[in-house]
This record gives C-alpha cells, structure tokens and sequence, in this order.
C-alpha cells in the first residue's frame, strides 16, 4: 500500500513572507521526505479553532507564529513545559492517536543558536524590548545566563510583566527605562527583541570592545545595529540563525527523523532572503 501524502504548514496573520516553507521544504528534501508538503495559511485567531478542526488524518502539524501562539493553548490536548513556561506554543504536533500535542521550539532554538556560537554561559545579559519574543529570550536565559537580565522597556507595564516572566522562569530581572538602552549594549550578551528600525538609533553606542549581540530579525538584514557590532569585532547571531535552529526542531517533532539537515535549511534561507 503507497504511504499516506504527509502535510504541514504554517498559520499567522500576516504570513505573505514567512521562511518557514522554504526552510521546511529544504529539510523534506534532504531527508528524502518526497511525499511531504509544507504550505502557509493566513489564519486569525477567530480562524484557528475552525481550521484546526477542518484538518484530516494527513496532517501532521503546524508551525505557529503571531498572532496564535497564545490563541492556540485552549484548543490543544497537552501542551509542553517548554511552552507552558512562556505560555506561547509555536508547534503543533499531531499524534498517530490524533491527540494534538504544543511545544515551543523558539526557547531551545535560541539556546542551540548561541551554542552554535560558542556562547554556553554568559555571566549576565541584557535584553532589548518586552514583547512575546523577549520572553522567549528570558526563557532561554534561563538555561545560559548565571547572573542578572536587564530589559530595556517603554512602560511600568512592560516592565512589571518583565520582572513576572523573571520569577516564573527563575532569572534575576531588572528593569531599565528604554531612554537608557545604549547601556545595555554593555552587556558580555544582548538580545535585541524589537522590530525592524527600533534599534537603529543605538548603533553608533557599540562599545569599542563589544560582546555578543543577538538580533532576532533576518529581514532586512543585517540591521544597523548588527553591521555596527560586526564592525567593531564582535560576534552576531542573528534571526535567520533563531528560525533554522527552531524549524530543525519542528520538523524533527513532525517527521520522527533526526537529525533534521541543518546546513541545507541555513544554505536555503539565505538563498530566499538573497532573492528578495
């Protein structure tokens, strides 16, 4: 009997430009997977649930990224600690049982990055901004960092909430007013959490000696920020870097194959970023 046709995709709003069906399809390439597809749907939060329950025995996950990393807790059957920790699932495995399982591969995509990099153990980190991503990168402190995370914020709010992620992660926050971020790129690690052109202002305050600058976008790339650190000798992880690590995971979750090629996914993504 021929093997059932095996799907996935992944769902957000907006998700014109996502790289996850071409780093997806460059992993089912290299792993011989040619009965696989990966796709991308624009999906809402009030789309989800409807989707999700529309979907037949072929599937076998989903790849989520905003506005339903949240949305989508209440509609799965068990969900990782991984996830639970930052309450945002990016992966969506469906079980041979049919059970609808979440993870977060963003929290150890980041980790397996900076390993990528020699970075192991930093002494303490600062991070830029407070959004969902920052959280994530607190999470993932939680494994690397020995010592104290400073978060740069806009608002008491943001930083109140900083300071929660902290206690519940088991990382030292301390919070710091956003007019002040040129000091956070003193930091021996600093991840930069905020969209594209928030950062660019503290480009010209890289430090002469600079340590190890984690800039969560990849387009456009290199940001000013990133061309600044690399200037100066410093070393850069950059999104791209974030989106292969966690896309190796998914599709190790999905496929049941290990390890999933890294070198062919990376060498894909840069390709489509060239070309854009």
């Amino acid at each position: 009997m021929a093997d059932i046709r095996r799907r996935a995709a992944v769902l957000g709003s907006p998700i014109a430009h996502s790289l996850s069906p071409v780093l997806h399809r460059a992993a089912y390439a290299g792993l011989g997977l040619d009965d696989w597809s990966y796709d991308r749907f624009e999906v809402d939060e009030a789309a989800l649930p409807g989707f999700i329950e529309g979907l037949d025995s072929s599937w076998a996950g989903l790849s989520l990224t905003m506005p339903l990393k949240r949305a989508v807790i209440p509609l799965l059957d068990e969900i990782s600690a991984t996830a639970a920790s930052v309450e945002a699932v990016n992966t969506l495995v469906f079980t041979e049982d049919g059970r609808r399982v979440g993870d977060n591969t963003d929290i150890p995509g980041m980790v397996a990055a900076l390993r990528e990099r020699g970075v192991d153990k930093v002494e303490s980190a600062a991070i830029l901004g407070a959004g969902a991503t920052a959280s994530s990168a607190l999470a993932a402190l939680a494994v690397i960092c020995a010592g104290p995370v400073t978060a740069y914020v806009r608002s008491r709010e943001r930083g109140d909430e900083m300071r929660g992620w902290g206690r519940r992660l088991g990382v030292d926050v301390r919070v710091a007013d956003w007019a002040e971020g040129a000091r956070a790129l003193d930091a021996p690690l600093v991840i930069a959490t905020t969209p594209a052109g928030t950062t660019d202002a503290v480009a010209t305050d890289v430090p002469e000696q600079p340590g190890i600058l984690f800039d969560v976008l990849y387009d456009p790339w290199p940001t000013p920020l990133a061309s600044a650190w690399e200037a100066r000798g410093g070393a850069v992880v950059g999104g791209l870097d974030l989106l292969v690590h966690q896309a190796l995971l998914q599709v190790e979750q999905m496929t049941g194959r290990v390890p999933a090629p890294l070198g062919a996914m990376r060498r894909a993504g840069e390709a489509a970023l060239a070309a854009r």
